[in-house]
This record gives structure tokens, C-alpha cells and sequence, in this order.
């Protein structure tokens, strides 16, 4: 799971599910191995997103109405850094930003 999503171009995203057709498990696994990610930001978790295009998760809690409220802040300010947009509710703004890797297509 790390090795795949330090190939994640900074500006780029991917998705949980993209992420384990890649190398295998679950999206729910997926989610479990970059909660706990070590590496970071060297691996690149926040560079993860949900399959409908949401913000999705960032050190174990979803969305912006999670348990502190900060964490999604956070994943969005990183990304918005990177060049990538997110709607006030949270869904990604441009979709050519969906990067696919040669293994998940």
C-alpha cells in the first residue's frame, strides 16, 4: 500500500479503491494500512480519496464532521497546497485529477 501511493503524483489522487485493486485487499484495508502510515508525508496518504470522490478519511477520522474537526482541514489544506480543489462539501473539483496508475486500469 505504501510503495503504491509514493507513485501518486503530487496535483494527482487517487482512491481507495484504486489503491487495492493495485496491490489487494479491501478499500477498508487500504484505509486501515494509511491511517496507521508511518512514513508520512513521505508516503503521501492525504493523496487518497474515497471512490465518490470525497475527501474521504486522514488519520482515522472521515470527513469534516469527524470527532475534532481538524483532520480533514488538514488533508484539504495539504492537497489545496498541491493544486487540488475540493467543493465546501467536500467532493473533489475536478476530476482529471483522478490519477490511475498502469496497474488499476
Amino acid at each position: 500500500v505504501y510503495d503504491f501511493t509514493k507513485s501518486i503524483p503530487c496535483g494527482k489522487v487517487s482512491t481507495y479503491a484504486d489503491v487495492c485493486r493495485a496491490v489487494g485487499g479491501s478499500p477498508r484495508s487500504v484505509g486501515n494500512a494509511l491511517r496507521n502510515n508511518p512514513f508520512a508525508p513521505y508516503v503521501p496518504c492525504h493523496r487518497v480519496i474515497s471512490s465518490s470522490l470525497y475527501i474521504g478519511g486522514f488519520l482515522g477520522e472521515w470527513g469534516p464532521d469527524s470527532k475534532t474537526k481538524t483532520q480533514c482541514h488538514r488533508k484539504l489544506a495539504i492537497l489545496k497546497e498541491e493544486g487540488v480543489a475540493f467543493t465546501e462539501k467536500g467532493y473533489l473539483r475536478e476530476r482529471e485529477r483522478v490519477w490511475k496508475s498502469l496497474s488499476t486500469d
